[in-house]
Formats: structure tokens, C-alpha cells, sequence
């Protein structure tokens, strides 16, 4: 086959949605498929074209049957104006409409044309080329528009705009060969508001994974992340990856006040997002010692960001659960450490920590009842491993890259 990945992002870009799909490109390579993935010549969220148009990643055989190849990438456009505004952004993401388009038409035609969901709605794209070329058209839900554009004041549900675009979605996932979503509770809401519209066996649940290669549990003695950021003896709280609009940081905030003369315990927040303001005042205003933010880390020293941490925070606001499925839960559970989850039990990070036993959920708003769950696990280290024991074992069986992938690759075959 030859695949086509669509998507803003991709390697050397370091956000989620690029690195999924570096890793799904090179799963399909060594099956001895082709793949060109197209994506932008900006780095996510910055300005300027600072990536080549054209350019190929060497992929080597990994088990036994596995091929060597590469994954041809095709950057059009650029990014003028990065995250300043709203209308900014539409600009940009006009623009990468556009130039993808005419990539997708006078390119080698594809089989399969796999479009994510940055920018909003670029899975219309595969749709187009199925019309004009014959390709399947694939649809990977990473977020659920329009309903997250709800809670930043961007849209109201009773805006006419609103309901186009529920209706645009509607017929999007309807008229696709096949729509991946990312958990449960996501496939949930993907079909109740597809109703009678005969879509239900073409919606697929796999989950997005991380790396087992690349993310593995690294002692507090061999890291060399720990070392460098003067963590010593501490008990670390992590919050690692994007702290954006769609998760709570109040109770998180209020946790940490309640810990604040705790030396022995030390918040670390790693990434950004349009929280990492928030936190950042929030330390500074209440001269909060044991808590701190570091810039994303590459993700060669991924392992031992992660690894940094004793246990980490993941959370999501109350309406969120299906419209957002953080990723960032399979790379802690990777490193072996466990997790508290601020946010609805319904949501499918909620279900994967009660179903393996490696972390405990807290509800939105109990900033007493998570400082409470941090101080348990602080003096309770053998309940530290065994979560994180649990956590690891079960990544293996169900989250691992290899899994997700072949389940992926099985997918394509069966519809190309």
C-alpha cells in the first residue's frame, strides 16, 4: 500500500500527535508499505517555516519478517503568526488546507489516506482525495470538534456556527471509511451523536501508546534528569506534557498549597500548554519552593524525564471525559510509576487505572483529598512499586507501540 499521514505535525516535531504518528509510518514501513507523511514545515505552535519540504527517515527492521525502508515527508506551507490569536491560527490553518490539498492531488496516488485531527477537520482532505482518486479515507479522533472549542469561550452549543460544525462532524465520521478513537469513552460520544446515522461498525477503538523501547523505568540512581534538576532524596510529583484549557489545574494548585512548607516533596511540571502560565504565577505568588517548570524534553531523555517522578498527576475537567483522551498515561505507565488521576471516573484514563491497579482517581475540586493521596504514597514507597510494577506489566499487554501499531497496520490492510 501506499498510506498517507496527515497531519500539522510530525518528526522531528516533539508533541503527541507527531510522534504517534512517526510511529505508526515506521510500524507500516517495516510491513513493507509505502508512507509519505504530510505535514507542515513549522514546528507546532511556532512561527516561521523552519523544516525542510522534503525529506526521508531511514527505518531499520526491528523483529524477524520486518523490512528496511523510509518515511517520505512532504511539509507544505508555513506558520505565520503561530498561537497570537484565534484568527491567526485560522489563517495558518487555511493555508495548510490549501497546499495539502493540492499535495493529496497531484502526488502518487495514495491507497489510504490517514488524517488526524490538527487542524480541526483536515480528515475532510481524506475524504476529498477518496472522491477525486479512490483512496480509503481514515479519520484518527484525537480531540472531538466542535465540543472542545466549548470550554475556551470559542463557541457556545447554541451558535449556529456550532451546529454546523456538529453536523460537518457528523458527516465526517459517517462518510469515512473507518474513524480511530482513542478510548472508550470517546467512541461513546462519537456514536451517540452519530444516532441512527449507520456509522457504528466503522468507528474503531485502539489506543494511542508509547514507546517500550525508548521508555523504560530508569532508577533514581542512574538519572541523570534527576541529577540535573537537584532532586536528591525527594518525594516527585510529576505533571508531565500539555497542561492545556481542557484540564483542571485548581485542584492541582490547592494541592500544592496544602503541601507547601512539605520540602520533602517536590513538584515538577514538565512541558507547556496554556496552563503553564497559570503555574508558573501561581509559584511565584505564593513563593512555593518545592515546585517547579521544565521546557519539554526531547525524546531521547524521555525515560529519565519520566522516570524523574514517583508518581504523576494527570487530569481533565468534569465534560471533558470523550472529548480529550490524555496520552500522556501510557508513558508513565512505560517508566513503572504510578498515577493520580484529577478528573471523572467515566473517563477512559479513570477506567485503565481502576482495571490495572496502578494509580487512584480524585475528583475535580478535592485538593484536600489529592494532598492527601500524595502524602500516603510518600510514606507508603512499597505501594509506590507495586502500583508501578502493575503499571508497566500492564502497558506491556495492551499499550505498548508494538501493540497499537499492529492493530493499526491490521486495520489499513483489511480496508485498502
Amino acid at each position: 500500500m501506499h498510506v498517507v499521514l496527515l497531519n500539522q505535525a510530525f518528526h522531528p516535531d516533539i508533541v503527541a500527535t507527531a510522534q504517534m504518528g512517526r510511529d505508526l509510518a515506521e510500524a507500516l514501513v517495516r510491513r513493507g508499505h509505502t508512507v509519505t507523511a504530510i505535514a507542515s514545515r513549522s514546528i507546532y505552535g511556532q512561527k516561521g517555516a523552519v523544516l525542510a519540504e522534503r525529506e526521508e527517515f531511514a527505518v531499520a527492521p526491528e523483529g524477524v519478517g520486518d523490512k528496511a525502508g523510509a518515511v517520505r515527508v512532504r511539509r507544505v506551507g508555513s506558520s505565520l503568526f503561530g498561537r497570537a490569536s484565534t484568527i491567526a491560527r485560522l489563517f495558518d490553518f487555511g493555508m495548510f488546507y490549501v497546499r495539502a490539498a493540492w499535495t493529496l492531488l497531484t502526488m502518487e496516488r495514495p491507497d489510504a489516506v490517514v488524517a488526524f485531527s490538527t487542524p480541526p477537520y483536515i480528515a475532510l482532505l481524506a475524504l476529498f482525495c477518496r472522491f477525486c482518486r479512490g483512496s480509503k479515507a481514515v479519520y484518527w479522533a484525537m480531540d472531538l470538534y466542535p465540543e472542545v472549542m466549548v470550554p475556551s469561550g470559542m463557541l457556545k452549543p447554541s451558535s449556529p456556527v456550532y451546529r454546523f460544525l456538529a453536523w460537518l462532524h457528523r458527516l465526517l465520521v459517517r462518510r469515512s471509511d473507518a474513524t480511530v478513537v482513542l478510548g472508550r469513552c470517546m467512541q461513546g460520544r462519537v456514536l451517540a451523536a452519530q444516532g441512527d446515522g449507520g456509522a457504528r461498525n466503522n468507528v474503531v477503538m485502539i489506543p494511542v501508546w508509547s514507546d517500550e523501547a525508548g521508555v523504560s523505568p530508569v532508577t533514581h540512581e542512574n538519572n541523570r534528569v534527576r541529577r540535573e534538576w537537584g532532586l536528591g532524596e525527594a518525594f516527585v510529583v510529576m505533571y508531565s506534557g500539555n497542561f492545556g484549557i481542557g484540564h483542571d489545574a485548581s485542584t492541582v494548585l490547592d494541592a500544592m498549597l496544602r503541601l507547601k512548607d512539605r520540602a520533602d516533596i517536590q513538584f515538577v511540571f514538565v512541558g507547556g500548554g496554556k496552563r503553564r502560565a497559570e503555574v508558573e504565577a501561581f509559584i511565584k505568588q505564593h513563593a512555593l519552593s518545592n515546585a517547579r517548570y521544565k521546557d519539554y524534553q526531547p525524546r531521547e531523555r524521555l525515560a529519565e524525564s519520566l522516570s524523574a517522578g514517583d508518581i504523576h498527576l494527570i487530569s481533565l475537567r468534569t465534560g471533558m471525559e470523550g472529548l480529550i483522551v490524555p496520552s500522556k498515561l501510557y508513558g508513565i505507565m512505560a517508566s513503572a510509576r504510578p498515577s493520580i488521576f484529577v478528573g471523572p471516573e467515566s473517563s477512559e484514563v479513570a477506567r485503565v487505572l481502576a482495571e490495572s491497579g496502578c494509580g487512584v482517581v480524585v475528583r475535580e475540586g478535592d485538593g484536600e483529598g489529592l494532598a492527601r493521596r500524595i502524602e500516603s504514597y510518600a510514606q507508603n514507597v512499597q505501594e509506590v512499586e507495586r502500583a508501578g510494577v502493575a503499571a508497566r506489566r500492564t502497558f506491556e499487554e495492551k499499550y505498548s507501540r508494538r501493540a497499537s501499531c499492529s492493530l493499526w497496520v491490521d486495520l489499513l490492510e483489511r480496508l485498502a
